[in-house]
């Protein structure tokens, strides 16, 4: 009595309006959307969410008979979660010979969706995402992995790559020693005949072993080089690639993340020698993406998981939902959702349309602040439920230990906050292109108007110990530009002066302004189940 039924069997996308709307403007209905957001709300997808982050992965470095072998092995629901994934297209469609204008949004929108079942697995779909645009800074490459890693077929066998029907890639960057620092690396390449290295070194992190080549950094003669490593040579032998152990980490338990040894490992540069730093910016810049799209979907499951709850469980005589303050916690739940999801919606069609200059500050910039922004909310979310939230069985604390990841993976927040000022001196079009993105709105709202006038300053003074602020201001502004011109006014209305009203109370879950509508922010944000 007075539980919820299960949230299972529900469509994601039809209570989320903010993806829904941003389908409609980028690029009109797509049906396969429409199937993957049925299968992420069905409870077959959802078990084998749970199963593949509840069975973790383990690593078998020798045989029965001592032969190093040097595997993961994986659940069966952790390959029942790729192999839709792979299908759908969710690592490499943008690239594939067939992709439509908006391929990037589209496929953005299918992350978002599908890592809403499960984010571990979402890291080897994001790398070979990454991975395609780096490798063709080298067209023979290119032309060898391209083909495999656009492949709709998941095809985890461990083999020669030309046997495979579909391939992976991955990234194996940092070093103990120097971590974001990658200049500080040991990892060296030698030349052999046949235009190949042989390279001697650890690497610290590297997620997704089991996959089929890594781009990693190693200095060459020249200097830092990216270079592509197969884990399988052309001739079925293993490369070399040792898997000293897997990280025990946080979250993101369904993926493996370990340490390897690189030992006498066959490789061959993507691009010139000396420029591996310029070669993995842009899959950073990718990667980046996914790390927003991955913290809009977290926020966005949790949000569904609290929405859910209340709206069935009675407390004190009432329905939750009904209650003023629960309505006003969750309604402003529903908010950080709808500008976390506009803001990474609007991103993945600015690589659509090419706005490489906004895309320079914008996605540094959010990539702090969303993904900063997803342990809070999640943390408030899972006190909705109370001390059920704090319960495995509610999925609540798988989520809660998952919201940091993003946040930490592909530079922490001094490193993306940095980079922001990194943007604005290399390229005095990155400003130009933010400040544009705002114009439309100017003189909407007073807080708004000053806010704006706090960036310009600081975009005309950056500072390395005010760059997190910039970072804030950047983000904050852009959201409240996005939701004044595309979401109703009571959702803008609300976001304006709940984040720029100067409340001097300070800034927690639930403070909205007076007569907001939290009952039609709550309602148009709760799961509707069968």
């Amino acid at each position: 009595m007075n539980q919820p039924p299960p949230l299972v069997d529900f469509n994601p996308l039809a209570c989320d309006p903010a993806l829904g709307a941003a389908i409609g403007r980028y690029c009109g209905r797509v049906p396969a959307l429409d199937e993957l957001a049925l299968e992420a709300g069905s409870g077959v997808a959802r078990e084998h969410g749970r199963l593949a982050d509840l069975h973790q992965p383990v690593l078998h470095t020798h045989n029965r008979y001592g032969d190093r072998i040097d595997e993961v092995e994986f659940h069966p629901s952790w390959h029942w979660l790729m192999h839709r994934a792979v299908a759908h297209g969710l690592h490499a469609a943008p690239w594939g010979s067939d992709a439509t204008p908006a391929a990037h949004f589209i496929r953005a929108a299918g992350f978002y969706l599908w890592t809403q079942v499960e984010a571990g697995h979402g890291c080897p779909l994001s790398m070979t995402y990454a991975a395609v645009p780096a490798l063709r800074h080298c067209p023979e490459l290119s032309a060898q992995w391209e083909p495999g890693l656009c492949s709709r077929v998941y095809d985890p066998v461990l083999q020669a790559p030309a046997s495979k029907l579909g391939l992976l890639a991955g990234m194996s960057m940092t070093e103990k020693q120097g971590g974001s620092d990658v200049r500080a690396n040991t990892t060296t390449a030698a030349r052999v005949d046949g235009g190949a290295y042989r390279l001697a070194g650890h690497k610290w992190f590297t997620s997704a072993p089991m996959n089929d080549v890594f781009l990693t950094l190693a200095y060459a003669p020249a200097g830092l080089t990216c270079f592509a490593v197969p884990r399988v040579l052309p001739d079925g032998t293993h490369n070399g690639i040792r898997l000293q152990r897997l990280k025990n980490k946080l979250g993101n338990r369904a993926n493996a993340s370990a340490e390897i040894e690189y030992d006498g490992t066959l490789g061959w540069a993507v691009g010139t020698e000396g420029r591996g730093i310029p070669t993995i910016i842009e899959m950073v810049a990718m990667t980046r993406l996914d790390c927003v799209l991955g913290s809009a979907a977290t926020i966005r499951a949790a949000l569904s998981e609290a929405a859910h709850h209340v709206a069935h469980r009675r407390a004190f005589g009432i329905r939750l939902a009904d209650a003023p303050l629960m309505a006003a916690v969750i309604a402003d739940l529903a908010l950080e959702s709808e500008a976390a999801t506009a803001l990474a919606m609007r991103l993945a069609a600015a690589i659509d349309a090419g706005e490489r200059a906004l895309l320079r500050i914008a996605l540094p910039a959010s990539k702090y602040y969303v993904c900063k922004r997803a342990p809070a909310v999640v943390a408030e979310a899972l006190e909705c439920l109370g001390g059920n939230g704090y319960v495995e069985d509610s999925g609540l604390p798988r989520l809660y230990r998952e919201a940091p990841l993003n946040s930490i993976w592909e530079g922490a927040g001094n490193i993306t906050a940095l980079d922001v000022l990194r943007a604005l001196s290399r390229d005095a079009a990155t400003a130009e292109a933010l400040l544009a993105e705002l114009d439309p709105v100017t003189q909407a709202y007073p807080g708004l108007d000053r806010a704006v006038s706090l960036l310009r300053a600081e975009l005309s003074d950056p500072a390395p110990e005010r760059s997190r602020r910039l970072a804030v201001l950047i983000v904050l502004c852009l959201q409240a530009s996005l939701l004044l011109q595309r979401s109703p006014a009571v959702v803008a209305e609300a976001f304006l002066g709940s984040r720029f009203g100067g409340d001097p109370t300070g800034w927690t879950m639930g403070l909205l302004p007076a007569r907001t509508d939290t009952r039609l922010l709550v309602n148009r944000v709760t799961p509707s189940l069968g």
